[in-house]
């Protein structure tokens, strides 16, 4: 293994996730998280009636224009890995201070408990 692959990357792999898809992971919470800092920060809002993403301003509140749905293409990606490794589970943290993917293995969330209370036992995909 390259020595030059970031951390995160490393542990995905040691889950047993290809190098491809690990380095796709980091890709994808890397969109995601800048998705989350738009939407805590007001600049993307996704309008009632439709669910289409748009920009608006910060300053005024007015919607400006449509904005491309990244996080929608960032989720159909990591379905489609994830459909690769049927033991883990992916869990998106949408609070932008941290990771925003976390990859959780089959003995990470106790039986009968909710993944929102124990992901951060998970593997954190970070930029």
């Amino acid at each position: 293994m390259p020595k030059d692959i970031h951390f995160c990357v490393k542990g995905l792999m040691t889950a047993g996730i290809s190098l491809d898809d690990a380095i796709d992971l980091r890709r994808i919470s890397m969109t995601l998280h800048a998705w989350h800092e738009h939407e805590c920060n007001g600049a993307i809002q996704r309008d009632e009636t439709d669910d289409l993403p748009y920009w608006y301003s910060t300053l005024t509140g007015r919607k400006l224009r449509r904005a491309p749905d990244r996080e929608k293409g960032a989720l159909k990606r990591l379905d489609k890995i994830m459909a690769k490794y049927p033991t883990l589970k992916a869990y998106i943290q949408g609070d932008p201070r941290g990771a925003s993917l976390y990859i959780l293995r089959p003995d990470d969330v106790p039986e009968g408990k909710l993944a929102e209370s124990y992901y951060n036992r998970g593997i954190a995909v970070y930029q």
